[in-house]
């Protein structure tokens, strides 16, 4: 981070800080920047890898443009592992929703019968809770 900064540079700047707010009041300004440069360092890395991210869909999307276009035959292995990759991406997309619909009809509630109104209420389970202690 400091790459331009030699060991003078930073003497100064510390000496600076001495002179400009004091002993009791240098901690708390390194502490704030500190914090403040942790958070640049953060986003950068975040907007960095988003971009990579990004980078790779395109370059996904090329390939497969690139395998279209010669009919998915005769492809180099970096095209190959391409659409390879894209095939799984789908699948982990597509999975989920395929679950959720296959358990969605084992958990819909059973129609209500004339048995389930006979039944009394008293044979229901209570909600309420064992013990609750307020907290202080």
């Amino acid at each position: 981070m400091f790459d331009g900064f030699g060991f003078f540079e930073m003497l100064v700047v510390v000496v600076l800080g001495l002179i400009v707010l004091g002993p009791e009041r240098l901690p708390v300004a390194v502490r704030t920047v500190s914090g403040w440069v942790r958070t640049i360092k953060r986003m950068a890395g975040s907007v960095r890898t988003e971009l990579e991210q990004e980078l790779k869909i395109e370059q996904l999307q090329a390939d497969l443009k690139k395998a279209e276009a010669k009919g998915l035959k005769d492809l180099d292995p970096g095209l190959q592992q391409s659409i390879q990759e894209l095939r799984e991406a789908a699948q982990s997309v597509n999975r989920p929703y395929a679950e959720s619909d296959a358990q969605a009809p084992a958990a819909a509630p059973a129609p209500a019968t004339a048995d389930n109104e006979t039944k009394p209420a008293a044979a229901a389970p209570s909600a309420a809770p064992a013990e609750s202690k307020p907290k202080e």
